[in-house]
């Protein structure tokens, strides 16, 4: 197939130029990658908890936004949506200990951005924090966060989400992950092209909340959704790396699969309400929606190159064996075990490479400890096997995408 490498060429572009605007970017910045500006006034912050069926984390959660060393949490509202577990009891036992805190209790499920939509509106503050109720913030985070609102032109802060529950292989893996794609965030604030504020911990302006209406009920990833919209409306968004949020990922195959697939059928929907932006309303259509979408979609192009290659392989061994039987001739000979290495094969152990380099320049730059051997050792497997899955999973999001199978799990 003569178009073939060129399709092959054109996604090892892509891959490497992503990859070289990443580290030209970062190497620019990196005197002040991990600066934070100090706040000149006294921000009061809202927290905002939706919860359903959370009792496993809830009160844990509630203790440690508690123990956040910042003097100014006006409140810390959970939106209860419709729980059928103890979430409900467990936060009522939890309002006598803690006066700042209060129970707004759904008479049915509203999902978690319409339970955001009916906290933010009643908060008393000029900024308004989401929390997942399985997650738990840095100590320090608001005082390394709320300093950016002093430029009015902000409407959104964020953070490095990390993995809490790293006890098992498959957690390990979405470690790396996660602090690859801080590490990527931040890069993207630098180019105006931050395109969400995860739910973990996102700290907003209450009047940019206003301007967006607040958060789209009906889109599955509302946090994507809510960057979108801001930057479409002008605001700016900004992220602190030196600070953080720990929160608790699926162990297990499955429950990470659906998870996944609710991410990618979110970011289908954002693209499907702002595809009209592709090119215009500055970064939001320049940049972030043609990156997001190369995000989305590229990994299915490496994997129709890698299928097609595979089954040219397979039908032309199998041509081969049944032309060998009827003209009784051997089926291999000792030229079968002769490799012809081409320009393509060494670009892609070139890529590969590099990406390894990257992630452990990652893991450098953000202090993990890379020189214990299993660390190490985990790379390859994400490179491999972990990041090969998501093609999968986004062939799946796109099915369910068209046949309007837009739920939760």
């Amino acid at each position: 197939m003569a178009v073939l490498p060129y399709i092959y060429l054109t996604y090892m572009f892509i891959s490497l130029y992503m990859l070289s605007l990443f580290l030209i970017i970062y190497f620019r910045n990196r005197s002040r990658f991990f600066n934070y500006p100090e706040p000149k006034k006294d921000y009061e912050v809202t927290f905002l908890v939706p919860a359903f069926n959370e009792e496993d984390s809830i009160e844990e959660s509630i203790r440690h936004i508690f123990s956040i060393d910042y003097e100014n949490i006006n409140e810390v509202i959970v939106i209860n949506d419709f729980s059928k577990d103890k979430t409900k009891e467990i936060v009522e036992k939890l309002l006598e200990e803690f006066p700042k805190l209060r129970l707004l209790d759904n008479e049915k499920n509203l999902g978690k951005a319409g339970s955001l939509n009916r906290g933010w509106k009643t908060a008393n503050s000029e900024l308004v924090a989401v929390v997942d109720a399985d997650s738990f913030p840095k100590n320090d985070s608001l005082k390394k966060m709320v300093g950016y609102f002093d430029n009015p032109k902000v409407g959104a802060v964020t953070c490095p989400v990390l993995v809490r529950n790293k006890n098992t292989f498959w957690s390990k893996l979405q470690h790396i992950e996660y602090i690859a794609i801080s590490f990527g965030r931040k890069l993207l604030e630098y180019v105006d092209a931050i395109y969400v504020t995860p739910g973990p911990l996102a700290l907003y302006r209450k009047t940019a909340l206003e301007d967006i209406d607040g958060f789209d009920e009906k889109n599955m990833t509302e946090d994507i959704e809510a960057t979108w919209h801001l930057a479409h409306k002008g605001w700016d968004r900004k992220m602190s790396l030196s600070t953080g949020v720990s929160s608790n990922v699926p162990t297990k195959i499955k429950p990470w699969f659906i998870q996944r697939r609710r991410w990618n059928i979110g970011g289908l929907q954002c693209i499907q309400k702002y595809h009209k932006a592709i090119g215009k309303k500055g970064m939001l259509g320049a940049f972030i929606i043609p990156f997001f979408i190369l995000n989305l979609f590229l990994g299915i192009v490496g994997l129709g190159i890698f299928t097609y290659l595979i089954a040219t392989r397979f039908i032309s061994n199998f041509l081969l064996a049944r032309y060998s039987i009827i003209a009784n001739t051997p089926i291999l000979t000792l030229n079968e075990f002769y490799i012809t290495p081409s320009i393509l094969n060494y670009l892609g152990i070139i890529l590969f490479i590099l990406g390894f380099i990257y992630i452990l320049l990652i893991l450098s730059v953000l202090k993990e400890r890379i020189l214990k051997k299993e660390n190490v050792l985990n790379i390859p497997f994400y490179l491999i096997f972990y990041l090969i899955l998501y093609p999968f999973i986004m062939i799946n999001s796109l099915w369910n995408f068209f046949k309007g199978r837009h739920v939760w799990r």
